[in-house]
Parts: C-alpha cells; sequence; structure tokens
C-alpha cells in the first residue's frame, strides 16, 4: 500500500506562487491517477486537478489558467504549480491515489493566500 506525504504549503499573498509536491512511499508508476484536491474552510473537499500515469492531465476549470500538474514516475513525486494565487484558493490540499480498492489520501498541507 501506497502511503503519501504532501509538502509545499505555506502563507502567501494574493498574486503570488508555491509549488506543492506529493511524495510517495513506494513506485508510482503503476498508479493510473494521481489527484490533488482541496478543502477550504467551511467548504467540501474539491478535486483540483490529476494526472495519468502517461502524463494525460485534467485541470478544473476554475484554475486551469493558473495551475499544472506534473509527474514524476521515476521519483514517485507528483507537482502542483501555482501561480497567480488568489484568497479563495486558501484551503488544505490532499494528494490522492487512485488505487485497486478506493482513494489513498495523504495528511494534506495547508495554503493560506492573503488579500
Amino acid at each position: 500500500q501506497v502511503q503519501l506525504e504532501e509538502s509545499g504549503g505555506g502563507s502567501v499573498q494574493a498574486g503570488g506562487s508555491l509549488t506543492l509536491t506529493c511524495a510517495a512511499s513506494g513506485s508510482i508508476e503503476s498508479i493510473p491517477v494521481i489527484a490533488w484536491y482541496r478543502q477550504g474552510p467551511g467548504r467540501q473537499r474539491e478535486l483540483v486537478a490529476q494526472i495519468a500515469s502517461g502524463g494525460l492531465t485534467m485541470i478544473e476549470d476554475f484554475v486551469r489558467d493558473r495551475f499544472a500538474i506534473t509527474r514524476d514516475n521515476t521519483k514517485g513525486l507528483v507537482h502542483l504549480q501555482m501561480n497567480g494565487l488568489k484568497p479563495e484558493d486558501t484551503g488544505v490540499y490532499y494528494c490522492a491515489a487512485d488505487l485497486e480498492d478506493g482513494l489513498e489520501w495523504g495528511l494534506g498541507t495547508q495554503v493560506t493566500v492573503s488579500s
């Protein structure tokens, strides 16, 4: 069973950038999809972006022009590059791996964007 650990969160001003990293305990080559979700204060957890093992990406409309997702199968890393951050991007960001028996989640990393 793979374990995931997120890092790279922090506090930035609006317009700033952060790069989040999801590090897996083992190989991610066989994991078909790895995704980033977020949960803002008082809001439900929502999908932000996902990437397939072959590199195909899907980024939600509300961040498509500002965020990018990349994956390094050999290093077991998935990155979420976030530019032009807005206060509404504030929340806990989670990495999730789509495994045979369901999603495996990391513990999350906090992102706070001030206006």
